[in-house]
């Protein structure tokens, strides 16, 4: 029997108690209760299987993979799985956006329409799409809208003259040797294309990728998961990228080491935005932002539901970050992520409880 989340937490904050006592609040960034916590977590959701990894000052400090990324195979997830990371794929729309703001090719406070873009307000600036703001056209109002913030893909097409997905590819996944991520899921059928953008023998590894990507779960009440089909897509700025956790730590690292963004563009991305009448978000540019026992927290969730979900979450800090996905939607779709507070998350409730 599953235990509902209140009774899980409670489980938890003892069990962590203990061991800050017996550690003295020393880091456990390599130490056995994380995973062990983490495992226990992944069971009581049903989660088949799972990926995790934690980033410290750019270097993969722990990873591990967790039960199975194809359940009927027995082959089980590893640091390399693959997996379609949906929602977190905004954080790299918005690294390609910043970059662009920083060359002056864009103007943040700008009208989005301006850059090709197609939204219902006329006076929606790129800055209010980045932090999901304005949505009933007042400039005042959060709402997690992910379509919305697909309208980014032709604000970067017209800084950088190419589809989107050429620019994630070369701006991002090249530049940092992420050999086993893929922009797109639909380039497993690379003749579905209407343009060749890529060389024969990179789309032969895009394909190799996605035919190892882990297959997706739909997981009832009574944690029995039941293999899905979900349908290749696309990427545009809000969804679409397949990653592994140690390709995306290396996004990580280069966030943190000011590679793909200059440090005062990462300090205002990982901020959090205001309102003219200076109502506080819970977003920054491309990410969520909040605090927890007054330390900053910054992430991001994704969610296919009855398939995958993901989670990033960093300490900056600290120079930290807990990166995990999965192939079920039980990293987020309990959790009600979309309101903007991580703490809902009991997996990231674990990493902030173990490491702040």
């Amino acid at each position: 029997m599953r235990l509902r989340p209140a009774a899980l937490i409670a489980c938890l904050t003892l069990g962590l108690t203990g061991v800050q006592a017996r550690q003295g609040q020393v880091s456990l960034l390599t130490s056995s209760p994380f995973e062990s916590y983490l495992e226990s977590l992944r069971t009581q959701a049903g989660i088949p299987g799972m990926s995790a990894a934690l980033v410290q000052s750019g270097q993969v400090v722990w990873e591990r993979g967790f039960g199975f990324q194809n359940l009927e195979a027995r082959i089980r997830a590893t640091p390399d799985t693959p997996y379609p990371i949906a929602g977190v794929s905004q954080t790299v729309a918005a690294v390609l956006v910043l970059q662009c703001i920083e060359q002056r090719r864009l103007g943040l406070d700008e009208p989005i329409r301006r850059y090709g873009a197609a939204v219902p307000e006329s006076g929606a600036t790129v800055r209010q799409i980045l932090s999901h703001t304005s949505a009933d056209g007042s400039g005042e109002t959060f709402q997690y809208d992910p379509a919305r913030y697909a309208q980014l893909t032709p604000v970067v097409e017209s800084c950088l003259p190419q589809p989107y997905r050429k620019s994630i590819a070369v701006n991002v996944l090249e530049r940092l040797a992420m050999r086993d991520s893929v922009p797109g899921r639909d380039l497993v059928d690379p003749t579905s294309l209407t343009e060749r953008l890529f060389a024969d023998e990179v789309l032969e590894r895009y394909r190799k990728v996605l035919e190892r990507m882990a297959v997706p779960y739909k997981v009832d009440k009574r944690g029995r998961a039941t293999r899905t089909d979900v349908a290749p897509e696309g990427i545009n700025a809000a969804t679409g990228l397949v990653t592994t956790v140690r390709d995306f730590a290396r996004f990580d690292a280069a966030l943190d080491e000011f590679i793909l963004l200059e440090e005062e563009t990462l300090a205002a991305a990982w901020s959090p935005d205001t309102t003219e009448r200076q109502t506080v978000l819970p977003t920054g540019l491309g990410w969520f932002v909040q605090t927890y026992k007054g330390e900053p927290v910054v992430w991001h969730f994704g969610l296919i539901g009855n398939g995958y979900s993901s989670l990033i979450v960093k300490l900056p800090s600290r120079n930290l970050t807990f990166i995990v996905f999965a192939n079920s939607d039980g990293l987020s779709s309990p959790f009600q992520l979309d309101a903007g507070d991580v703490t809902r998350s009991l997996f990231a409730t674990l990493f902030l409880r173990l490491y702040t």
